[in-house]
């Protein structure tokens, strides 16, 4: 499923859970002002209007902000570990390779083409780091044969 579809359903679920919540916070207030308020049901009636929203929210963390979260200390992770002779990928589609990298500036030199065209870019410019993929992906490859081929003893 894509992530606009997701995200959307998100909110539609989001918003039945909140309007729930409101209307539950309305008996809430009726039966309070009723002599029925003695009740125990009055006081599950409080417990699953705060409930919800609290159960929506730890939702919301643990399927949206979490990830995101994960994927950007990955990203600061990857500018950082930047070394001269990686390949990589800018924002804007230029692929190069890192020749300089300038810590007093937080920028790194590309040298991209066959007529060796220099450009200097910001640190964060940087999308990918292809020798850091295609590394990762030979390592995964590597486990995955290892799992496949029979061990003989």
């Amino acid at each position: 499923m894509n992530m606009k579809r997701f995200c959307k359903r998100l909110a539609v679920l989001t918003g039945a859970g909140m309007a729930y919540a409101m209307s539950s916070l309305t008996v809430f207030a009726e039966e309070a002002s009723g002599a029925a308020a003695e009740e125990p049901g009055a006081m599950m009636t409080l417990i699953s209007t705060i409930a919800l929203p609290l159960l929506m929210l730890a939702f919301l963390y643990f399927i949206m902000i979490r990830p995101q979260q994960k994927a950007d200390k990955q990203a600061r992770e990857m500018l950082k570990n930047i070394q001269v002779g990686d390949e990589v990928v800018s924002i804007g589609g230029i692929v190069g390779i890192v020749m300089r990298v300038e810590e007093a500036t937080d920028t790194v030199v590309l040298e991209t083409g066959g007529d060796r065209l220099k450009i200097r870019l910001k640190r964060d410019a940087i999308k990918e780091d292809i020798t850091l993929n295609e590394a990762a992906e030979a390592e995964k490859a590597a486990k995955k044969k290892a799992r496949m081929t029979p061990k003989s003893e």
